[in-house]
């Protein structure tokens, strides 16, 4: 691409993401209106804009992190109709449908990156940024020559890894190219997992305000959904509510990368547990007055996921207010929030020290808690540090050092005595997506600090 072409491209793209984030007096362009009044996310073309400016900037990364993880080569091979979790992190996000497409990046030397696209298809787009006839060679060929060109000394593939991004290479797929590029190449097939690890767990500033609007959306959905809009006392159920938001998401345009989940506390109800955490309600529980409502929400919207968790009340006839006991038990949350945000994490220290920092405060002022905080991103549980109860000490986790710029869902919760119910115990669970700064996480909206209140 000449220089005038990338700063035409970088001008398109920035035009893009002020209309993605412009009220609708600053006479934006048409775009899907929102669920939400002041929230409005771009048409699909124009998301796709945005997107492929995105890949300029994640292939200007890419060969100094195949340097550090010493991969001379990279390839994802999409299957038609069985994408590959990677493709449209590494490829302009479009729809694939040849059979089996194969996305090569090599270390050249010198000559710096190669990128070459063996397509069963020719997309204009894609040999913007691949090398790419428009006459397609069979990939074998394609695979075979590379191979005999660069000879890498590591190939790095979609297999061997903790998590599916990292190990989605199929089995008729290693055995293709396996095929392809002959038993000395296979020979040198190493797992991808740790390369992938850092390429998806890169946050690049462009995503910033998307990912913004992305939570306000969010935001916006779950409070319609926790408000009398959505629930009826006595008549409203679980499922109901849950359809609610499935629904909200259709209207909006966007799609959520898991099932709305709710729980539900009520005085003199036996707790249920599941895997340690308070279990997720049936869908035919009806929602009653004095209920504590419970939603774990997150959407799906240019590549990038949220994770949202937030709790309601739902008032008795003639109360206006949630009984002190449980103002005091959503400030514990609160407080344990501070701690790990403002105190406890800093770029540079380990995600164990984090988590041990913070659960040492919570002990010394006598809360009980639990954090389970997990990497945000291009997935919803996203690759990089987590700080996490369950990986508390595991050398290969709790190493990990916290990446100023990354984004985390703040997960996590407290268990507090409420007076007014006899001292029967509660959750108050939260979840809010944060990015880190030299100072420790910061909420891309403002955070839960009294409870929705349902008539």
């Amino acid at each position: 691409m000449t220089r005038a072409s990338t700063l035409r491209l970088s001008l398109l793209i920035t035009a893009a993401l002020v209309t993605a984030c412009a009220s609708p007096e600053e006479g934006e362009p048409p775009r899907n209106d929102s669920p939400a009044a002041d929230v409005q996310l771009l048409d699909w073309s124009a998301q796709m804009a945005v997107r492929d400016g995105w890949l300029d900037t994640r292939h200007e990364m890419l060969l100094p992190m195949m340097r550090r993880h010493d991969v001379e080569m990279w390839i994802v091979v999409n299957e038609e109709f069985h994408d590959d979790p990677l493709t449209e992190y590494i490829a302009p996000a479009r729809p694939y449908t040849g059979r089996r497409d194969v996305f090569v990046f090599v270390d050249a030397g010198s000559d710096g990156l190669r990128k070459v696209a063996a397509t069963g298809y020719w997309e204009e787009t894609v040999a913007r940024y691949f090398e790419s006839p428009i006459d397609p060679r069979p990939s074998a060929d394609v695979l075979r020559e590379l191979y005999e060109t660069h000879r890498p000394a590591r190939i790095a593939l979609g297999f061997g890894g903790s998590r599916g991004m990292t190990r989605s290479l199929t089995h008729d797929s290693y055995q293709f190219l396996a095929d392809a590029m002959g038993p000395e190449a296979e020979g040198r097939f190493v797992s991808a997992g740790p390369l992938i690890n850092e390429y998806l767990a890169t946050r690049i500033p462009a995503e910033f305000h998307v990912y913004t609007d992305l939570v306000a959306l969010t935001e916006a959905i779950t409070k319609r959904a926790l408000s009398s809009e959505a629930i009826t006392p006595g008549t409203t159920t679980v499922g109901d509510v849950r359809r609610f938001m499935y629904d909200e998401l259709w209207r909006a345009g966007v799609r959520t990368w898991f099932q709305p989940d709710l729980r539900v506390q009520r005085r003199g109800m036996a707790e249920v547990g599941s895997r340690g955490f308070l279990a997720v309600a049936p869908e035919n529980i009806v929602l009653q007055h004095g209920d504590l409502v419970h939603v774990d929400f997150g959407i799906s919207y240019m590549g990038l996921d949220s994770d949202w968790q937030k709790m309601a009340y739902i008032l008795h006839p003639g109360e206006d207010d949630v009984p002190e006991g449980l103002k005091v038990a959503m400030a514990n949350t609160n407080i344990l929030q501070d701690a790990l945000m403002l105190r406890a994490s800093r770029p540079g220290r380990t995600a164990g020290e984090a988590y041990r920092l913070t659960m040492e405060e919570m002990e010394e002022q006598g809360i009980t808690a639990q954090v389970y905080s997990h990497p945000l991103g291009n997935h919803g549980h996203g690759l990089g540090p987590s700080i996490d109860f369950r990986s508390a000490g595991r050398s290969d986790v709790d190493a990990r050092p916290l990446v100023e710029g990354a984004y985390i869902s703040i997960e996590l919760n407290t268990k507090t005595a409420i007076p007014e119910w006899d001292g029967q115990e509660i959750y108050v669970m939260a979840e809010d997506p944060a990015h880190l700064t030299p100072e420790g996480w910061r909420f891309f909206r403002p955070r839960q600090e009294a409870w929705y209140l349902i008539r």
